[in-house]
């Protein structure tokens, strides 16, 4: 085992041990190897670097497989995985570098004429959240959002190989699946503040975590139904450690550094001297939004380690295929881990630490348009109840042609709203749900203007920043007509006499859905109009 006497790779090692396996115990530093295996006669210390004499290594011991435990996999190639290759041994290692991950495939062809099996991503992404996911999965017809996340306890501190892991991709563009198509999110942004709760244990409450770059954002929206957005946030217990790095972060999404690789050692030096601070409790969560025979459901599955546990869950999948290696129930390939173990596997290693998961099934409440029309939602074309179905994230593409007015105050308005330019448009709109409100980003040809709707008694109310604007839906068999009755400067009502003129339609033709959107303004005219096509794929 490469990194044997590391962070989880002692770990590791320990577990295979225990399991009856013989372990050799590598590392750069035969000392550490020595310390870390003096009196455990299952283990064998070997010094061994692994960019020089790994091949001769292989050769001598003959090992059944080697785990790589040692890291950092980001930006790194697959030697390791070749020199296994060569040596005729199964190959694993705990990766959760996306492009290593996702990458391994290239070798099928080598791992499958020398008989081995290449697995990458042996850890908790993708091998369990990969096996949560499934199991959530079952019977969702068809699934619109997965949204993960790990809190780690901060005496569970980082390893150096770890932390370099995250640091490559602080700040950083991460390339994620949202609304139904390709997106940007930035490393350790986009914070969120989680509560981590399970029957009968204490709840993880607000637990700070931010954008982590894993394989599973690109590998599992091609692999569920649906081709669901997917997000996974990770972090730390103390919440100022995570605000800082979300504060580290802007000089190099501005440009201002290539990236935080340099502050690394000072950073570890920080955690140890934080290191007394917070708990020894960890969690992992993972949230699947979708349709369960027709039903808008969320499940969620959620796990928490107690007794300083947490460390312990990267190993288990290593360990569990190690074991389905030896008998035999892995073909040979390369291929990550993200589909190989089911979540029961991991239930015996779960029982005997201190580790209680369980999974819930939250029935979600209408969408936003079905609520305020009631029973006339129903009555409306299909691709026009589809388009207002959000639930957690959607999208839809078409075209679009925007008319602008040329009265000076129209111009002003139309800018001071992001409203398109005039012309024929490529038209792309984002929705996600959260609380029962919706956002809409609408793009005609990379220009972004963006409102929030949601519900006021009778009405649904769409917001601009400081204006909302109140519309009474008429829905039958034709299609949708939204009237404006009400508008708002913050709190306070304004005349509806000034208010924009708009009676927004919406339709279906030629199986797609169809729209007219004009606004003016009194005394004004037209401030903008667009109408067109779009479609969810």
């Amino acid at each position: 085992m490469l990194g044997g006497y590391g962070g989880f790779g002692a770990r590791i090692a320990r577990r295979l041990a225990a399991a009856g396996h013989e372990v050799l115990v590598a590392g750069r530093s035969r000392e550490k190897a020595e310390r870390f295996c003096e009196g455990q006669p299952s283990l064998t210390p070997l010094g061994l670097d692994r960019d020089l004499g790994l091949a001769a290594a292989l050769a001598e011991h003959r090992p059944f497989a080697l785990i790589d435990a040692a890291g950092p996999f980001q930006g790194t190639g697959y030697d390791v995985a070749q020199a296994c290759i060569a040596a005729g041994c199964h190959y694993l290692d705990i990766a959760d570098g996306r492009e290593f991950v996702g990458g391994i495939g290239v070798l099928d062809e080598a791992a499958l004429a020398a008989g081995v099996a290449v697995i990458a991503g042996a850890s908790s992404v993708p091998a369990l959240s990969g096996a949560v996911v499934r199991e959530l999965a079952v019977g969702v017809e068809r699934i619109s959002a997965v949204e993960m996340a790990i809190s780690a306890s901060n005496r569970a501190t980082a390893g150096p190989s770890v932390t370099k892991a995250i640091f490559s991709y602080i700040g950083k563009a991460i390339p994620l699946w949202r609304g139904r198509r390709p997106h940007t999110g930035h490393g350790w942004q986009d914070l969120q503040r989680l509560d981590f709760s399970i029957t009968g244990e204490a709840t993880l409450r607000g637990r700070v975590v931010g954008l982590a770059d894993v394989p599973d954002l690109a590998l599992l929206p091609e692999r569920l139904p649906g081709r669901p957005a997917v997000t996974f946030r990770a972090g730390t217990e103390l919440a100022v450690q995570n605000l800082a790095l979300w504060l580290a972060s802007w000089p190099v999404r501005w440009g201002w550094l290539a990236d935080l690789s340099r502050f690394v050692p000072l950073v570890l030096r920080a955690q140890k001297l934080t290191s007394g601070f917070g708990s020894d409790r960890s969690g992992m969560m993972v949230r699947l939004f979708g349709l369960a025979g027709g039903r808008r459901v969320e499940r969620r599955w959620t796990l928490i380690a107690s007794g300083g546990d947490g460390p312990e869950i990267p190993g288990l999948a290593a360990a569990i295929l190690v074991d389905r290696l030896a008998a035999g129930s892995i073909a040979p390939g390369a291929r990550d881990a993200g589909e190989l173990l089911a979540l029961a596997e991991f239930e015996p290693a779960f029982s005997a630490l201190a580790i209680r998961h369980e999974a819930t099934e939250w029935p979600q409440p209408a969408a936003l348009y079905e609520r305020v029309l009631g029973a006339r939602f129903l009555a409306m074309p299909a691709s026009v109840r589809a388009m207002h179905g959000v639930l957690r994230d959607d999208g839809a593409s078409g075209r679009g042609t925007v008319t602008r007015g040329n009265n000076p105050v129209a111009r002003l308005v139309a800018a001071v709203f992001g409203f398109p330019a005039e012309g024929e448009h490529v038209l792309h709109v984002s929705f996600t749900e959260k609380d029962g409100a919706e956002t809409w980003t609408r793009d005609f040809s990379g220009n972004r203007f963006t409102s929030e709707l949601s519900q006021h008694g009778e009405h649904l109310v769409e917001r601009f920043g400081l204006l909302r604007f109140g519309f009474h839906l008429e829905a039958d068999d034709r299609g949708l007509a939204m009237h404006l009755k009400r508008w708002w400067l913050g709190p306070v009502p304004l005349p509806l006499a000034l208010a924009p003129r708009s009676l927004a339609r919406e339709w279906e033709a030629d199986g797609r859905f169809q729209f007219d959107v004009p606004i003016a303004l009194p005394l004004v005219g037209t401030v903008v109009h667009y109408r067109g096509w779009l479609e969810r794929k």
